[in-house]
Parts: C-alpha cells; structure tokens; sequence
C-alpha cells in the first residue's frame, strides 16, 4: 500500500469518527417498549410449509409441452385457407 493511499484512508476515518451519531434513545414508544416478545416457534412446520409450494419439474414440464402442442394446433389451423374451393373459384373470376 503506498503511503498517499495511507494518508487518504487515515484521513476518511478521521472524518467519519466525526460525525454526528443520531439519536436513537428515543425511538421506540412506550407502549412497544412494554410489549411482550413475539412467541418462537419450531422451525419444522414452517420448513415444511415452505417446502409445500416448491414446482414440481415433471409436471411443469409436461405442461409446457401440452401448452405448446395446443398453440403448434392452433397455428396450423391458422395457417389454412379462410376461403372454401367455391369462393376463390369465385373471386378469381371476379378478378379476370
């Protein structure tokens, strides 16, 4: 470390030890103050609670490609002619 990096840190703790520390004496109310602690509780039921509504992969999964198969349909039958036989025969006469 050189001696002006030295300096410069020296310096910047000077200058924080003197600062104004807030006042925190007077923060929490009276009525928080005579309060009881919360209850404690096993971890277990919580761990498991957590556990409960984790994704399960092999259906996500399966769901996904249903999904996809579902719009690959759809877009297929989109794709297809709107107008029957009889109406472009109809319309390309029209146009000649």
């Amino acid at each position: 470390m050189s001696i002006r990096a030295l300096i410069v840190l020296l310096a910047a703790g000077g200058l924080a030890a003197c600062t104004q520390f807030p006042e925190l004496d007077r923060t929490v109310s009276p009525e928080l103050a005579a309060s009881e602690y919360p209850d404690l509780v096993p971890l277990e039921p919580v761990l498991a609670q957590a556990t409960a509504g984790r994704v399960d992969a092999g259906a996500t999964q399966a769901q996904l490609e249903a999904r996809v198969a579902r719009l690959r349909a759809r877009a297929a039958r989109l794709r297809g002619s709107v107008l029957t036989g009889r109406e472009r025969q109809r319309l390309a006469e029209g146009l000649q």
